[in-house]
């Protein structure tokens, strides 16, 4: 292969189509507009100056489209992150939580090292689809503050925007809805002096650039100790949302993506943002639905460009970005959350359907969600109780057969199903103790030894028979299941 050849080859997919070009750049744009308000707003939650959410989106959105797994996701400041390390803030001050979200990016480094990202799978589609649809849900509540106690000219500003979205589409697609939205809305206001809320009024956009500096903090073990398990929870629930947003990012794109190198991807980010003075973060699922689900951008370079743009348009354009009014920006997040939402879940047609277990995980995991405002809580408590749906079903299936002889010498029971601590707690008590032949046989064919669980129910069923002079006689073990019993059976007995 000549240079050249190879040189085609390291070119990115976005290099030399104009059309891909134009639309990453104008998604970028998009994303950094609406990423102002938001990173000022988290800023507020995690009691911190505005500056240090917006540097956080700024280090995030650059660092990890380089290092990142999931082409065309968003990170940036969140507010699953603040909550966080909120506390910490305001207990021990500003240097604990910047030494803070350098550790939680060292524990991301060595949690995706170490495989994490594998967990994913144990995630049901109950679970994900709640995740989708509580996210949708808090996406929206977000922006009823916005929309409460404010000049009536809100209201029909923010009706011409949503208007702007749904039928600017059907004109062209070469510019975004949502950018020609935000142009729109800013010069009617500005221009009409129409007075109403303005990204200005969140915060002061800083002037600068962020500089590189170490936290003051001492360097000591009590330190340690202090920001540990604030960073680890951060390190877990930055993990968790990013992992699923890189999830929900495969299935919209029909792609795939490394989970493992996006692990490490969020660590290396945070750990960068901590170093700049940011407030951490991960994955925003709200900007990635309008970089990727909205905008239709599919490459690293509307990643980049959103973290570029938001530099430039606090530095450069900060009078200009300041008159934006919220409205627009409002209208913007509420296209997300109807787009984000999953409405064939909650179908008539597809409830009827759908296992009342399937429904009860889905319906608790957005209930934990929209209650303690919280990704990591929804889907753990969505997956805990998935699991627990999961063995009560499979325990049922699980059967005992009996057939004796016509000497009446030997009864044979046949045991079908999984055995597992849910199936073989229930296993002891359906056998004839008293009643049955000298010789009992248990045919385990169709069946399969889980856990010690079973093993020491199997071992329960002969001293039970034991004691009654009788013999029993376990038949028909695969080899994993043979291989269980012979290593733990008669090594469970309580002492």
């Amino acid at each position: 292969m000549s240079p050249a050849a190879r040189l085609r080859g390291l070119r990115p997919d976005w290099f030399a189509d104009p059309r891909v070009w134009r639309t990453e750049v104008l998604a970028g744009l998009v994303v950094a507009l609406a990423l102002i308000p938001e990173a000022i707003s988290f800023s507020i939650i995690a009691g911190v100056d505005p500056a240090m959410g917006l540097f956080a989106s700024f280090t995030m959105a650059v660092v990890i489209s380089v290092v990142g797994g999931r082409r065309a996701m968003i990170s940036a400041a969140t507010g699953a992150v603040a909550l966080v390390i909120a506390p910490l803030n305001r207990e021990h001050g500003l240097g604990y939580l910047i030494a803070a979200v350098i550790l939680a990016g060292v524990f991301q480094v060595v949690l995706g090292a170490l495989g994490v990202a594998k967990l994913l799978r144990f995630i049901p589609r109950s679970v994900m689809v709640g995740f989708v649809n509580s996210l949708a849900i808090l996406v929206f509540m977000a922006q009823v503050p916005e929309l409460h106690d404010v000049p009536w000219p809100v209201y029909p500003l923010l009706a011409g925007g949503l208007a702007l979205m749904v039928f600017f589409p059907r004109i062209t697609t070469a510019i975004p809805a949502p950018l020609v939205s935000i142009a729109i809305l800013t010069v009617i206001t500005v221009a009409a002096g129409i007075a109403v809320p303005t990204v200005g009024d969140k915060g002061e956009l800083p002037s600068s650039l962020p500089v590189p500096g170490l936290p003051d903090v001492p360097f000591t073990m009590d330190t340690l100790t202090t920001i540990a398990p604030y960073a680890f929870g951060m390190a877990l629930v930055g993990l968790m949302e990013s992992l699923m947003t890189a999830r929900l990012v495969d299935d919209i794109t029909d792609t795939h993506s490394n989970k493992t190198r996006e692990s490490i991807g969020q660590g290396i980010a945070n750990i960068v943002t901590g170093f700049f003075g940011g407030m951490g973060g991960c994955a925003m699922i709200g900007q990635t639905m309008i970089n990727v689900k909205v905008s239709g951008a599919r490459t690293r370079l509307s990643t980049f460009l959103a973290g570029a743009f938001l530099m430039v348009l606090c530095i450069v354009c900060g009078p200009i970005v300041s008159d934006i009014p919220m409205a627009a920006l409002v209208a913007v997040m509420v296209m997300v959350s109807f787009a984000t939402f999953d409405w064939h879940s909650i179908a008539p047609r597809t409830l009827r359907r759908m296992p009342a277990g399937e429904i009860a995980v889905m319906v608790i995991t957005v209930g934990c969600v929209v209650a303690t405002h919280n990704l990591a809580v929804g889907v753990v408590v969505g997956s805990v109780t998935a699991m627990v749906v999961f063995a009560k079903r499979v325990a049922r299936l699980a059967d005992v057969t009996s057939v004796t002889d016509p000497e009446g010498r030997t009864v044979v029971y046949a045991v079908t199903g999984e055995l597992f601590f849910a199936s073989s707690n229930d296993l002891v008590g359906r056998f004839d103790y008293a009643a049955d032949a000298d010789h009992v046989v248990i045919d385990l064919s169709a069946a399969h030894i889980w856990d010690a669980s079973s093993v020491a129910a199997l071992d329960a069923i002969q001293a039970k028979y034991a004691q009654r002079g009788k013999t029993v006689e376990i038949t028909g073990l695969n080899d994993l299941s043979a291989d269980l019993h012979a290593r733990l059976s008669g090594e469970l007995a309580s002492h």
